[in-house]
């Protein structure tokens, strides 16, 4: 008797090959950028890619319902994991975001990214209207992680779950009156944030408005990745052969400014590609959204592309200089294994919504 691997009739290979090419290629450039550093640190990334993979194959073949009767459990446990951080948390380059497990340094604002996202998709879906009441109501929950995580402080992926928190609630039959007045209200107040933002911060976002001001401070990292941009041409250096990344010129190189390590060995061709590849990867989050066979679905996949989205924006936008710089990583790119680790989980969703909008053949 032959034993048959079949795989399913319905899955979406574009969210199968587009992650794990932009992840190879991240390894790869990772790898170049970093080659001769005591910290193999491409080869962490690599595992992180595997471990993320067999996690994102197993999210698919289980139904999404289920994590919709678990938001709130999952939400204990995130604010638990915040707030251990905040006490217990391990500190780099001023930060406090890591717990320190021995093997493996867990970033709990990464997977409250994914947490987030669940709470707000569960609690608009199980609303038949949605009012002032219920805005506030939502705000809140989702407020208090933010708090925490700003504190820590981390403003890129506290930026994130905001963005996700606005992008569902456009789509919600909410009373878009409620959302522009509650805009609004957060545009009047937004100068009292500048008060609570860390000196590093601050001088970040005035190096941004006036980027001459500190071209060997704050705006240095962000003068060098334009730099390294520019200098990549049309094809680009070639993998390992850029001055910028390779003489370490350019600044964590592997993380926040890889896109800018990106143009510089592949040029303009190649970071096109990779932007192509990413609005498509965005392109079919939204289109599984349409397809969902429920609110809760719609809401999980929609909150997944913003997430997407708005961190290829961002990532590729500080690395031109027309953004300010805020740690935001490229999703499967930028090295960071709970960030993998949690864009791994949102693919392992969007495939389990998919799957599920129509007949599963094995």
């Amino acid at each position: 008797m032959r034993l048959r691997l079949k795989i399913p009739q319905g899955v979406d290979w574009s969210l199968v090959f587009i992650p794990i090419f932009l992840s190879i290629f991240g390894i790869v450039l990772i790898y170049t950028i970093t080659y001769g550093n005591e910290n193999n640190i491409a080869l962490d990334q690599l595992i992180f890619t595997g471990v993320g993979l067999t996690i994102g194959l197993f999210l698919t073949f289980l139904d999404y319902r289920i994590f919709k009767s678990l938001a709130w459990p999952l939400y204990g446990i995130g604010l638990l994991l915040l707030l251990i951080v905040l006490f217990f948390g391990s500190t780099t380059f001023g930060a406090t975001r890591w717990i320190d497990l021995g093997f493996y340094r867990l970033q709990p604002s990464e997977l409250f990214k994914f947490i987030s996202l669940i709470v707000i998709a569960k609690y608009l879906s199980d609303l038949t209207e949605i009012n002032f009441k219920n805005l506030m109501f939502l705000v809140f929950i989702i407020a208090l992680p933010l708090l925490l995580i700003l504190k820590q402080p981390d403003l890129g992926t506290a930026s994130v779950i905001f963005i996700g928190l606005i992008a569902l609630l456009i789509i919600s039959p909410l009373k878009k009156i409620y959302l522009i007045a509650a805009l609004g209200l957060a545009i009047v107040l937004s100068p009292l944030g500048w008060h609570f933002l860390k000196p590093y911060q601050k001088h970040r976002i005035e190096v941004f408005l006036n980027p001459s001001s500190d071209l060997q401070g704050e705006g240095y990292n962000v003068n060098q990745a334009k730099i390294a941009v520019g200098s990549g041409g049309l094809l680009g250096r070639g993998l390992g052969k850029g001055s910028q990344s390779q003489l370490n010129f350019l600044p964590v190189a592997h993380t926040d400014f890889i896109f800018a390590g990106t143009a510089e060995a592949t040029g303009f061709v190649g970071s096109f590609l990779l932007i192509l590849l990413l609005v498509i990867m965005i392109y079919r989050a939204i289109n599984v959204a349409k397809e969902a066979r429920d609110s809760f679905g719609t809401y999980l996949a929609a909150g997944i592309g913003a997430v997407f989205l708005f961190q290829t924006l961002v990532n590729v936008g500080m690395n031109m200089g027309i953004m300010p710089v805020t740690g935001i990583p490229l999703p499967f790119v930028s090295y960071g294994g709970s960030a993998m680790l949690t864009n791994f989980v949102f693919i392992g969703i969007l495939q389990s919504i998919y799957l599920r909008h129509k007949k599963i053949k094995f």
